[in-house]
């Protein structure tokens, strides 16, 4: 029996408005930043991991129901537009919503929050570090987007895909800078006559990543 066009174009409705729901994640990612570890130390498997990983699922939805193909399972998608002119009209208003006001104007303004929030940490003794880097975060949201999709190999290993090229990137480009701000930190430690020697170590640590990663490799080969 086929598919009734309304079901195909409710799971049209659905698998469009994924990047949007990527975005929504990726927001949620940014604020939990903030909220775990004092935005410095995440938790693995914490509110920013876990919503980073959400946005992956999202970004990569199409190719991932490709997987179940492989078992035997058929996944038949619906292609073309949608029919339904309200539930196209629907997808159009919220892909609009998300990107204009979500992205465009909301993330921009809790980035601000952020930004004083960094101020009034440091009015109140804490470091104004965790909540510039949450600001950072919201304002590159389109360039993280970006740098996921590119990410994106299209095939039923797409999720996995991403995930092992953002471990690339962070290893090579993140950890580095991040290796930078824990050295400014620690020079600031030292200036409030607080413990540094730790950043310093954490700041070697993430410049030999890589290495240390191929070591633990070396050890379970």
């Amino acid at each position: 029996m086929a598919t009734p066009q309304l079901l195909n174009d409710v799971i049209n409705v659905l698998l469009l408005l994924a990047p949007s729901a990527a975005f929504v994640c990726l927001i949620l990612g940014g604020i939990s930043l903030r909220r775990e570890g004092g935005g410095i130390s995440f938790l693995i498997g914490g509110g920013f991991t876990k919503w980073m990983f959400w946005a992956v699922i999202f970004l990569t939805l199409q190719p991932l129901l490709n997987w179940f193909s492989t078992f035997g399972v058929s996944v038949p998608l619906p292609g073309g537009s949608i029919t339904s002119p309200w539930l196209a009209s629907i997808q159009t208003d919220v892909a609009n919503f998300v990107t204009n006001f979500v992205v465009g104007r909301l993330a921009t303004t809790l980035a601000a929050y952020f930004v004083l929030r960094a101020i009034l940490d440091t009015a109140a003794g804490g470091h104004p570090l965790p909540s510039v880097l949450t600001a950072m975060f919201l304002l590159g949201l389109q360039t993280t987007y970006n740098l996921l999709g590119s990410y994106n190999t299209g095939g039923q290993y797409a999720t996995a895909d991403v995930l092992d090229s953002l471990w690339t990137y962070l290893a090579s480009t993140i950890m580095p800078i991040a290796a930078g701000l824990a050295i400014i930190g620690a020079i600031i430690n030292v200036a409030t006559q607080r413990p540094a020697l730790r950043l310093v170590g954490v700041a070697l640590a993430l410049l030999s990543v890589s290495a240390l990663w191929q070591l633990v490799l070396a050890m379970v080969a």
